[in-house]
């Protein structure tokens, strides 16, 4: 349970890290931080939680909390810096499965979904030509797709990428499956549709 992942945003409510349920307490308790509300994104401190806690408990809520002897605590899913007004700077790992998880395992020509097996990292332009690997370069391929475009650019073989490749952008949370408590509270701070399941950072 302390293993959870709790949204961390700065002092202006960006959503800047994930911390464990360990570390988003221990903040707490210290006064770094104050718990937000995931119903109505009211700021609570350690004190006020324990309150809340408490009376959560009592109804017999079903919401994760750590227990100790003399009370339980509710695992918190977003908190706030109280001080920190900074970025945390991440870079995504270039690499062939971050690419697959960026392209969303389609054909970036065709937007087929085939197998993993029949899915090929492709080079816009061509590694003959001066082609790099390069996340601005490379795109996921059907089978059909690669033998068709061949040696070529797309612009030579008559095929349209469905969208432009790029870097993609680190998001808290990036690479890990998301419960629904946590797509519902953090989905005001963070664009879910890029959270996805294979990325490492």
């Amino acid at each position: 349970m302390l293993d959870a992942h709790v949204l961390v945003l700065n002092k202006s409510w960006i959503a800047i890290n994930v911390a464990s349920a360990r570390r988003a307490l221990a903040l707490l308790y210290q006064g770094h931080a104050r718990v937000v509300h995931p119903e109505d994104y009211s700021i609570h401190s350690f004190e006020a939680w324990c309150a809340y806690s408490r009376k959560a408990a009592l109804r017999e809520d079903d919401v994760p909390m750590v227990r100790t002897p003399s009370q339980s605590i509710v695992i918190p899913e977003v908190i706030l810096l109280t001080a920190f007004n900074g970025f945390i700077r991440h870079e995504i790992r270039f690499s062939r499965s971050n690419i697959f998880t960026r392209d969303k395992h389609q054909c970036q020509y065709c937007g087929a979904l085939p197998d993993k097996s029949d899915l090929t990292l492709d080079h816009i332009m061509p590694r003959s030509r001066g082609g790099v690997d390069s996340w601005e370069n490379l795109v996921l391929a059907c089978a059909r797709c690669n033998v068709k475009k061949s040696n070529r650019t797309p612009e030579e073989a008559n095929m349209r990428l469905l969208k432009q490749p790029t870097a993609p952008r680190w998001l808290p949370r990036f690479g890990l499956s998301v419960r629904k408590q946590e797509m519902h509270s953090w989905q005001r701070f963070v664009d879910t549709s890029c959270w996805v399941t294979e990325v490492a950072k």
